[in-house]
């Protein structure tokens, strides 16, 4: 396993952790964790990027609600903007779903409550995050966001 690899499943392993220690995906309801692997090889067109890094996502289909947690690294400059986009498969681009506000810093946090049509994307695996820069104002690092069960 390269450095990548594991300092994503070490992150991963991490932040669930921690967020089942606050009460962030424990399984009151029917709740589905999506995760994926932040990096530039996963842009469309790739990127050459040296950053890295993590989302874990729950969505509590009882609620809508969605909540995430991104976790990234090495980034060419701070990040401007960050979205969840879909639905689109791996190696297509959407418009953005989900413009995700407040601190950009890692980790980011947040929630949004969805539409019928977005759980059934999103659970669908048809939804993706990125990291936008001033390099890379289309996205730097992208992750596809697969269910974990």
């Amino acid at each position: 396993m390269n450095y990548t690899k594991a300092y994503f499943w070490g992150a991963l392993l991490a932040v669930g952790l921690t967020l089942n220690g606050c009460n962030f995906g424990k399984n009151t309801h029917d709740v589905t964790t999506l995760a994926g692997e932040l990096s530039g090889m996963n842009e469309v067109p790739v990127i050459k990027s040296q950053a890295n890094g993590s989302v874990l996502t729950n969505l509590d289909y009882e609620t809508n609600k969605f909540s995430w947690k991104i976790i990234y690294r090495g980034l060419s400059g701070p990040v401007i903007a960050a979205h969840f986009h879909g639905p689109a498969k791996i190696g297509e681009n959407a418009a953005p779903v989900i413009a995700i506000s407040g601190s950009l810093a890692s980790p980011i946090n947040g929630s949004s409550i969805l539409t019928k049509e977005q759980v059934a994307e999103l659970g669908n695996g048809q939804w993706y995050v990125n990291l936008h820069t001033n390099i890379n104002p289309n996205g730097e690092i992208r992750a596809q966001l697969v269910n974990q069960r």
